[in-house]
């Protein structure tokens, strides 16, 4: 079976749900978005291959659980398929706060703006941080988008069900763009490669 099978040369595309759209839809833009952040991730893995073995594994995890996310994000909003995808349960974000915590206990004090830079592995994980920013704006306009009940506890419909991870993944991104300037920040620590001060 080749990779190639022409079915998008017309610019439109299927989802995750098989309604095809146009490769311009408002999912296909949030999902690539994530996927993109997912490809950036990658690369900031392969800086850091040799010596840091439990970082890696940490990010790793992000990266699945933005594949959960991107699941949700190709799916149409009133499709029965939601039914079968997995949620991306509040808990994932919660890590990502001890995570934070973590190594920020190590980290000197900011008393400044820095620039982006340092070792390879933190440049990579301030260029995750900021497409990381895109995909949750993105998704965040999907979100003001639905027409479900934004309240509905527990989620009555697939819409409900749908609205209710589309924030759940606006909180799991907003706290990945935390969670990604603290490890750009603590990869030049255990690097030994300073931040680069804004210069005023």
């Amino acid at each position: 079976m080749t990779i190639y099978t022409g079915s998008g040369d017309k610019g439109e595309t299927s989802l995750l749900s098989g309604e095809r759209v146009p490769k311009s839809h408002e999912r296909i833009e949030a999902y690539g978005d994530v996927d993109e952040l997912n490809s950036v991730l990658g690369a900031l893995v392969a800086v850091l291959r040799v010596g840091q073995p439990q970082l890696i594994r940490e990010i790793q995890g992000i990266q699945s659980d933005l594949f959960r996310a991107g699941a949700w994000l190709a799916t149409a909003t009133d499709s029965p398929t939601n039914a079968s995808l997995e949620e991306m349960a509040p808990e994932k974000s919660r890590a990502l706060e001890a995570a934070i915590d973590r190594m920020e206990a190590d980290l000197p004090k900011l008393d400044g703006f820095i620039l982006p830079g340092g070792h390879p592995a933190a440049a990579w994980a301030h260029v995750a941080r900021a497409v990381c920013r895109r995909a949750e704006r993105r998704v965040v306009g999907l979100l003001l988008e639905s027409n479900a009940s934004p309240d509905a506890t527990p989620p009555r419909s697939n819409n409900d069900r749908c609205s209710a991870q589309l924030r759940e993944a606006v909180i799991y991104l907003n706290r990945l763009s935390d969670y990604l300037f603290v490890l750009a920040r603590h990869c030049n620590l255990i690097l030994g490669v300073p931040d680069i001060s804004c210069k005023q």
